[in-house]
């Protein structure tokens, strides 16, 4: 670990509440090599000593994480340096299983941007604890590349077909959808946030969900406008194919269907490929087979044509027109 990531990582245990602040708030606590290792080998450090639970949260209100540093693996990519995005992308996935494994309950507390990789730090812990501020979303597909960190696995078991839709399109949930979904598990408004760690320091011997009740506000779920299409997501982004998906939403022909096609129509053509082939066989496996499968598919993705415009477009021009192509994966067949 550096001493970058030292900075980056602040983590102690308090009254027998292990917690971990990511703090790299002028990139959105986007993820390095670095951060990963250092909050693996903080929770591995931990894995012995006795404690209630362990919060993940942020020093920043914009971001409890906004993924990956995406950025830094295309320049990988460009350098011709594969070694070093394999080493980034097997050590957060690692990191995903050990958080999905651990002991004790992990609390992540959402202020803010969560996506990508920030979904990942918090969707296999215990806990998701979301703010009025919250932003989540899986939105890889419109830079070239497909949800990950084990995204194939959690996205499939949401209810119905919700998690295609939110892979395939990139779609942003706030508290309210977040909730309804289940990738959030509960609300506390950001002005109680800060007393999540000590509440549930104050009360070890209580059932971590009980503490987060005595402190959520009303819940926003009541709001949830992904509960009000959700019979449309259902009918769509439960057909058999991308063709079919699109012929159902032109059907529907409604302002949320509109949408759904302008965010596919925006999308890599490649990742949309990839991403329903890879979620509709992520019901079947278990966590680690699917972390397995993506890292597979990270080592051709980041060398596509696609991958490279992408994140080009959207983090380092910034011009937001990605010019596709329709690359195949160099004649290779996604993983079984």
């Amino acid at each position: 670990m550096t001493d970058t990531a030292a900075v980056e990582i602040l983590a102690d245990v308090h009254r027998g509440v292990g917690r971990i602040l990511l703090n790299r708030p002028k990139a959105l606590n986007a993820l390095t090599t670095d951060m990963v290792a250092a909050i693996d080998r903080v929770l591995a450090g931990w894995e012995d000593t006795p404690l209630s639970a362990v919060v993940l949260a942020s020093t920043s209100t914009k971001a409890f994480c906004a993924g990956g540093d995406i950025r830094t693996i295309r320049e990988h990519s460009l350098a011709g340096d594969a070694e070093a995005s394999e080493r980034f992308f097997a050590s957060e996935y690692r990191l995903n299983a050990r958080i999905a494994e651990y002991p004790v309950p992990v609390v992540s507390l959402i202020d803010g941007l969560c996506m990508g990789g920030g979904l990942g730090l918090s969707v296999h812990g215990s806990f998701r604890v979301v703010t009025e501020g919250a932003v989540l979303a899986m939105p890889e597909t419109g830079i070239g590349f497909f949800p990950d960190v084990g995204a194939s696995y959690f996205l499939p078991r949401l209810p119905g077909a919700i998690g295609m839709y939110l892979g395939l399109t990139g779609h942003r949930l706030d508290a309210a959808d977040g909730l309804y979904t289940g990738l959030a598990t509960h609300f506390v408004p950001r002005d109680g946030l800060d007393a999540v760690g000590d509440a549930l320091a104050d009360s070890p011997g209580d059932p971590v969900d009980v503490v987060l009740n005595r402190l959520a506000g009303r819940s926003p779920v009541a709001g949830s406008r992904l509960a009000e299409v959700r019979g449309d997501v259902d009918w769509a982004f439960g057909a058999p194919s991308l063709g079919e998906i699109e012929k159902r939403l032109r059907h529907l022909d409604t302002p949320w269907a509109a949408d759904a096609l302008v965010a596919l129509e925006s999308a890599s053509p490649q990742s949309l490929e990839i991403t329903h082939a890879l979620l509709a066989r992520g019901r079947q496996r278990a966590l680690r087979e699917c972390l397995g499968a993506e890292l597979a598919l990270t080592r051709t993705t980041i060398r596509t044509p696609d991958f490279l415009e992408g994140v080009r477009a959207a983090l380092v021009d910034k011009d937001r027109t990605p010019n596709w192509q329709r690359a195949s994966l160099g004649g290779r067949t996604l993983p079984s």
